[in-house]
């Protein structure tokens, strides 16, 4: 694979993890999302910064459910959310 086909590749992941996080906050699920967003805006984070920073730690937790063969764990996930900015 190319550099130009992983950049591609990793931002449409971005993207994808971006429009996972808005679904959940238009969604109120988890209500920790939008708890979250609302705290890093309150403390001086742009919404971009925010959303990058939740997609993260959707990433590292699909990561984490794909490397154990687990299911999704909402409960961690939440709490991640609610530990930023500092990632998991």
């Amino acid at each position: 694979m190319s550099q130009a086909d992983n950049e591609a590749d990793e931002a449409f992941t971005h993207e994808k993890l971006l429009e996972a996080v808005e679904n959940q906050l238009a969604d109120g699920s988890p209500a920790a999302a939008q708890a979250t967003l609302n705290k890093l805006t309150l403390v001086g984070y742009e919404r971009a910064d925010s959303l990058d920073l939740m997609a993260q730690v959707l990433a590292y937790h699909i990561g984490q459910m794909l490397e154990q063969d687990t299911p999704f764990d909402l409960a961690a996930y939440e709490q991640s959310l609610r530990n930023l900015p500092d990632l998991p």
